[in-house]
C-alpha cells in the first residue's frame, strides 16, 4: 500500500474538512498551492484537507477565488458597457455599478429581479446591477424601458384621458372596486384550507372563510375566472401574508393543471411564491420606511 493509498483510507478518522472542486487545471493548481497537505480521497470523491481549522480555511479560500471572479468578470462587463453602452435616460453608469431608476413598474421590478444579482437601494429608491450582469441587463434592457416609458406619470394620463368614459374605463374601474373588497370566489363544496398560502388567479393569498354568500356567475367571470356551468361559487375573504408565513411555505412540484385552473384555486409552486415573497418584502421595507419617517418627524 503505497503512501497516498494510506492517506486517502484514514481521512475518515482524522481531523479535517473536505471540498469539492471544479474540473479546472487552474483552479486546482491554486487550490494544490494553498493547501499543500491536501489529499484526494476516492472513497469521499473530495479532496481532503486534514487540521482543526481546514473548514474555515477552505471556506476563506473559496470567497477569495469567487471574489476574484467576480472581479475579472466585472471588468469584462465594463469593458462590454464601455464598448457598446446603454443609453437611457434610467440608466446611469458609475465606476462601482450600474443604477436603474425607473418610474415605479410591476415588470420592471419583475425583470430586474431576475437579474443576478441585482439590488434594490431603498435609501436612493434605485436599482444596482454589477457590470458582471451587463449581458444579461441588456438582454432586458428594452422590456424594462418601454415599461418604464409606458409608467412615466404623462403617459398614465395620456392613456387615463383616452379612455375617459369608455367602457374599457368603467370596465377598469369597476374591476378596482373589485379588487378593494377582498374577496374571492370558490366552490361551495370545495373551499381551500385556511392554514396555508393558496394560489389563485389574483396571486398567492391567505384565505380567511367564508359566510356562505353566493357568488354570482357573472360576477365570476368578469373579474376572476370562467365560472363552470355547473358549478356553485361562494364568497370568502382573504389577506395576504407576511414574509415569514411565505417563506414557510412549502411550494408544489407542478404548476397547476386545468382543473386546478378551473376550480380556481391551487397550491402555489415555487415560481408564484418567489413573487409572492418578493411582493411581502416590498411591502415591509415601504411600511419600515413609513414608520421610519414618522419616528424623525
Amino acid at each position: 500500500m503505497d503512501e497516498e493509498t494510506k492517506d486517502q483510507s484514514s481521512t475518515s478518522t482524522r481531523v479535517g474538512a473536505t471540498t469539492d472542486l471544479p474540473h479546472d487545471r487552474i483552479t486546482l493548481a491554486r487550490f494544490r498551492e494553498a493547501f499543500p497537505r491536501a489529499r484526494w480521497s476516492d472513497r469521499l470523491n473530495a479532496w481532503f484537507v486534514p487540521g482543526r481549522t481546514a473548514e474555515k480555511r477552505i471556506s476563506r479560500w473559496l470567497a477569495e477565488m469567487e471574489a476574484e471572479a467576480d472581479r475579472f468578470a466585472d471588468e469584462k462587463g465594463r469593458d462590454a458597457f464601455a464598448f457598446d453602452p446603454i443609453e437611457s435616460r434610467y440608466l446611469e453608469a458609475t465606476p462601482a455599478t450600474l443604477q436603474i431608476q425607473t418610474p415605479y413598474s410591476r415588470t420592471v421590478v419583475n425583470e430586474i429581479r431576475e437579474i443576478p444579482p441585482a439590488r434594490w437601494d431603498a435609501d436612493r429608491r434605485l436599482w444596482t446591477v454589477p457590470y458582471r450582469s451587463f449581458d444579461e441587463l441588456r438582454r432586458r434592457w428594452p422590456t424594462i424601458e418601454a415599461a418604464a416609458e409606458r409608467s412615466e406619470p404623462e403617459a398614465r394620463r395620456a392613456r387615463r384621458e383616452a379612455i375617459k368614459g369608455t367602457q374599457q374605463d368603467e370596465a377598469s374601474k369597476a374591476r378596482m372596486r373589485e379588487r378593494r373588497r377582498k374577496r374571492y370566489p370558490v366552490p361551495a363544496d370545495d373551499a381551500p384550507p385556511s392554514d396555508r398560502a393558496i394560489g389563485t388567479h389574483v396571486g398567492v393569498v391567505f384565505f380567511l372563510g367564508t359566510d356562505g354568500e353566493l357568488a354570482d356567475p357573472a360576477t365570476v367571470t368578469a373579474f376572476y375566472f370562467p365560472a363552470a356551468n355547473s358549478e356553485e361559487y361562494v364568497w370568502a375573504s382573504w389577506r395576504l401574508g407576511s414574509l415569514e408565513e411565505l417563506v414557510t411555505t412549502w411550494p408544489a412540484r407542478t404548476p397547476p393543471n386545468e382543473h386546478e385552473l378551473e376550480r380556481g384555486w391551487w397550491i402555489p409552486d415555487l415560481g408564484e411564491l418567489r413573487i409572492a415573497r418578493r411582493d411581502a418584502q416590498s411591502r415591509r421595507r415601504a411600511r419600515e420606511r413609513k414608520e421610519k419617517g414618522e419616528c424623525s418627524r
